[in-house]
């Protein structure tokens, strides 16, 4: 019995009690002897009962904890077998060792005593013994969910004790599926090219092709159903849940292939470019990131759907060839804003990617002219030696006052101010220029660029002239140039580094090609553009072919076109000689597509990607965490160079199962 109870009959009141009540007998007394002694008498009496009382207390108290006691232990047993939830103990060598009957009904047999803990709940992740498990929480207990016949449990592990409690969560677990179905997202369909599309066509034929692929992209949303509100002759909205988006992933968005193929007859399919967006509550969120994943799309060359779910951009499609669609007009309103941005900045700072090539450098050059043209201090940035560019930097070098013009990534930081301009040439991500800080610490960046949209972007440039229709950074500065000032006048020198840039990225005027390509060749060609000269920077070494075939001979054909050819194992291959040796494969009879794997003098293994169009080749560069353009695409991985390979025939063969690797 609990001292509390023990002593309370005696505690500090009675016994004041007690001693007044003397103080009053002896009191009564010192008067009248025997009124005292009848008032002792009636004192020890009122003791004895009270004394009596405490005895009885006592007795009724243990009877009654004693009864309990028994009655606790006699359905003990009964109320942890049919306890609403489970119990169940494990051993060290996690085995089960007892458990109530709610476990049992959980697997639909009596007992699963002795059965390991891996085959029953193998979503259950236990720390080996005398470790802790990062999911630790507080008291060293676990949490974690188990699926055991369609129903779903709530397993709570206390690890000291080696004891698992199992809840029946199936009902909040639905609630939760449910919910994640039901989400809300938004999409928008465009025809993004059905202007060129029905170039020449009339009214009726135009009217009768337009009823076809709406009645297509209408039987399609029906089929996954996704409610389609047609806003234009050229654009739909899409309202759906997640589930129905996860559908349309699955399904890799075969409307794609459908409405391409559908034209297929026309001089210029049409191609449709779609952009969703899910995960926010807001609609008009969902409505700004299903615009911004449009862009996203139409920024890689249309012709693929593009997801935004949180923090993930997935991309489906993409196997045609962009086509191109710039105009005049929207060239010469980037030039003219480029010129008001040259105007307003104190100086301009021009920068490409890392490793520059010939089109880094005569974009740059191109840049540097115009903003001569209104007298505004500028350089370019360069970052070192680079056997890529060496022909054409010793060629430069002959120009003292073009030369001076180069500075190094140091020195631009500390040239830039709040009105500098930053001008990215040839690259849209930061992570991959030069200098990323001259970024950072930018507070105006244009950016011109030639290369699908990737995930990474410069989200705040002032003036962004991305086209991933042209060939090269090149051919969007010289249109630049012919509107950015009445009067161009550019050098013999600067119109051949432009030139040189184009050709380089075209592989001599024969990929990425179109009329707007040969026209920008044509003017720089009227300014003194040497052909010739040209011809000479890009002559190769002998020891450098000789590498090549070394690389070539280790070459062999995989899903029928496609050639991969890797290093001996410990060789340093320059990215540069990668790059070429990609483009030599290419001019193989039955290549269509091509990789090369090398182990690169920084240490990282280079992969280089290069497809006759048939292929999209930056599809497969992303999954690797790299990217690049259709044809021309590039990543660098750590690790080893058989790593590399594993992991890139791994992903070949998903695409292959997935949708195919040709067009």
């Amino acid at each position: 019995m609990p001292n509390l109870l023990q002593k309370r009959w005696y505690g500090y009141q009675t016994v004041w009690m007690f001693m007044l009540q003397l103080l009053l007998v002896i009191f009564v007394s010192y008067y009248n002897w025997i009124l005292g002694l009848v008032s002792l008498c009636l004192v020890g009496v009122l003791t004895y009962n009270m004394l009596q009382a405490e005895r009885r207390f006592r007795k009724e108290l243990v009877r009654y904890v004693t009864d309990l006691n028994y009655r606790v232990k006699r359905v003990e047993g009964q109320v942890v077998g049919s306890l609403p939830f489970g119990l169940m103990l494990y051993s060290e060598d996690r085995t089960v060792e007892w458990h109530n009957r709610f476990v049992g009904g959980m697997y639909g047999r009596d007992s699963v005593v002795g059965q390991p803990l891996a085959e029953l709940l193998p979503q259950l992740q236990l720390p080996q013994p005398g470790g802790r498990d990062k999911k630790e929480g507080h008291g060293g207990k676990t949490k974690a969910e188990a699926m055991v016949d369609d129903r779903y449990y709530e397993l709570t592990v206390d690890q000291a004790e080696r004891l698992i409690y199992i809840h029946d969560m199936t009902e909040l677990a639905v609630l939760r599926e449910r919910y994640e179905d039901e989400r809300a997202a938004l999409g928008i369909v465009l025809l993004d090219n059905l202007d060129e599309a029905t170039q020449g066509m009339d009214d009726q034929q135009r009217t009768a092709l337009i009823a076809r692929v709406a009645t297509a992209i209408t039987e399609w949303a029906k089929q996954y159903r996704v409610y389609l509100r047609r806003l234009s002759s050229e654009r739909y909205l899409m309202i759906l849940n997640q589930r129905s988006l996860n559908e349309l992933e699955q399904s890799r968005f075969v409307i794609l292939d459908e409405v391409r193929e559908m034209t297929a007859d026309l001089k210029v399919p049409i191609t449709l470019s779609i952009g969703l967006a899910f995960g926010t509550e807001r609609f008009s969120e969902l409505g700004e990131l299903a615009q911004s994943s449009l862009d996203m799309a139409l920024g890689r060359g249309g012709d693929q759907a593009a997801v935004k779910a949180g923090q993930r951009l997935s991309f489906y499609g993409g196997k045609s060839g962009a086509i191109e669609k710039r105009t005049r007009v929207r060239a010469r309103v980037i030039a003219h804003a480029l010129r008001d941005l040259m105007q307003e900045s104190d100086r301009v700072i021009i920068m490409g990617h890392r490793v520059p090539d010939f089109d880094v450098i005569g974009a740059s050059i191109g840049v540097l002219k115009a903003a001569d043209m209104y007298k505004v201090e500028a350089h370019i940035v360069l970052d070192g030696p680079n056997p890529g560019i060496g022909s054409l930097m010793e060629h430069i070098g002959k120009d003292d006052a073009l030369m001076r013009r180069f500075i190094t990534p140091e020195q631009a930081l500390g040239m830039m101010t709040q009105h500098t301009l930053l001008v990215l040439v040839d690259t849209h991500k930061a992570s991959i220029t030069m200098e990323p800080r001259l970024v950072e610490e930018a507070s105006r960046v244009v950016v011109v660029d030639h290369h699908r949209r990737g995930e990474e972007f410069v989200s705040d440039a002032v003036l962004v002239y991305l086209e991933p229709y042209a060939s090269s950074a090149c051919e969007l500065v010289t249109e630049l140039l012919q509107y950015i000032h009445e009067k161009v006048e550019i050098s013999p020198l600067e119109a051949t580094t432009l030139l040189a840039g184009m050709t380089v990225d075209t592989k001599h005027f024969a990929l990425h090609t179109g009329s707007r390509t040969f026209e920008a060749a044509a003017f720089l060609r009227r300014n003194g553009a040497d052909t010739v000269l040209v011809q000479r920077l890009l002559k190769e070494d002998l020891k450098e072919y000789i590498a090549k075939a070394d690389i070539i001979k280790h070459a062999r054909m995989i899903h029928g076109h496609i050639a991969v050819a890797a290093a001996e194992p410990g060789r340093k291959v320059p990215q540069l000689l990668i790059a070429q040796v990609a483009d030599t494969l290419l001019n193989m009879t039955g290549v269509q597509a091509s990789f090369v794997i090398c182990e690169r003098p920084d240490g990282l293994i280079g992969i280089s990607a290069r497809s006759l169009g048939s292929m999209n080749v930056q599809v497969v560069m992303e999954r690797l965490g790299g990217g690049g353009h259709l044809t021309n695409a590039a990543v660098q991985l750590e690790g080893t160079q058989a790593e590399a390979e594993k992991k890139l025939l791994a992903v070949l063969d998903e695409m292959e199962k997935e949708e195919g690797l040709f067009e």
